[in-house]
């Protein structure tokens, strides 16, 4: 087995020698831009954001939502690319804006989900005690309870008392929030446990303990001196709940509770697809592979996040 070993000062040309050091970011960039399935993940992401919001431009809403029993399952054509659904809709028009729902899902569950599990792995990790206790029973009591079971019931049971949603001219169904609010309430649990591993881990260190010697508040030891140092798994569990929030939106839309129309989301165009599965395949296909392909390329970003982050991976 070959020995790898670093030039020597005497290989290095004078630009190197005279190059300033490089930064966190710089290396973290070098790292993740190694990452190839990363780059083609980010490429495809902007490409499918690019679909759903610039296809507005050509596509209003009024015709992705506009029923024609006349033409009611017609394959792929010139004017109908995706074909049309069961009561005559256009399913490109559909996927253009049931996108957008989709990714809006995504992104506010996610939210929902880091700040319920930042908060109280923060929480649990630094004060530890009777505290720490009490969180990680109430964390754990949750990941017991299978996620699919509990969305079920919760949407069951909330999902008619939202009213709709008015936002930038556009009619929102209520249960878009009920959703999010689920999805966000029921994902937090791991994201907890990784960051209190991480505060266990930071708080008797030496940069904290000369925080509380100086009479550091204890808020500003959490914001400022622990948490920055906890940011790499939180950036990569966020990234993946994105795709986790956008799956499971499919899953239970799929099923019949999830998003209510008259919004449209990925998920909820494949409702009924299953009757049609082979004599109408493009009810499935389309919305399926644009599903398939953001959970993908999510996946993917966040993994060359993961190994980016990773200060044991060259940086070369």
């Amino acid at each position: 087995m070959e020995e790898i070993t670093s030039p020597s000062i005497a290989q290095l040309t004078p630009d190197e020698l005279e190059a300033p050091p490089l930064t966190l970011g710089q290396l973290t960039w070098r790292r993740f831009r190694r990452h190839k399935m990363a780059i083609f993940g980010c490429v495809t992401l902007f490409l499918l954001i690019l679909y759903s919001i610039g296809g507005t431009l050509f596509i209003s809403e009024a015709e992705a939502n506009f029923t024609d029993t006349g033409i009611r399952l017609q394959s792929p054509s010139a004017k109908h690319p995706f074909g049309t659904d069961t009561i005559g809709r256009d399913i490109l028009a559909r996927t253009i804006y049931g996108g957008q729902i989709s990714i809006l899902i995504g992104l506010t569950a996610m939210l929902v989900e880091t700040l319920l599990g930042v908060i109280i792995g923060a929480l649990a990790g630094y004060y530890g005690g009777k505290l720490d206790s009490l969180l990680m029973r109430i964390t754990e009591a949750i990941i017991v309870i299978p996620q699919i079971f509990l969305l079920l019931v919760m949407a069951k049971f909330f999902g008619g008392q939202v009213p709709n949603i008015n936002l930038f001219g556009r009619t929102f169904s209520g249960s878009v929030v009920v959703i999010v609010m689920i999805i966000g309430v029921t994902s937090w649990p791991y994201l907890a446990r990784i960051v209190r591993a991480e505060f266990l881990s930071l708080k008797e260190n030496e940069f904290v303990l000369a925080a509380r010697a100086i009479g550091t508040p204890t808020h500003e030891i959490i914001l400022r001196h622990i948490l920055p140092n906890c940011i790499a798994p939180i950036m990569v569990s966020a990234t993946l709940g994105v795709a986790s929030a956008i799956t499971t939106e499919a899953y239970i839309s799929f099923l019949g509770l999830g998003v209510q129309p008259p919004t449209a989301t990925w998920g909820n165009m494949l409702e009924g697809a299953y009757n049609y599965i082979e004599s109408a395949y493009w009810l499935w296909l389309f919305p399926g592979l644009l599903i398939a392909l953001i959970v993908l390329s999510i996946n993917f970003v966040g993994d060359g996040l993961r190994d980016a982050f990773d200060p044991r991976s060259r940086a070369a």
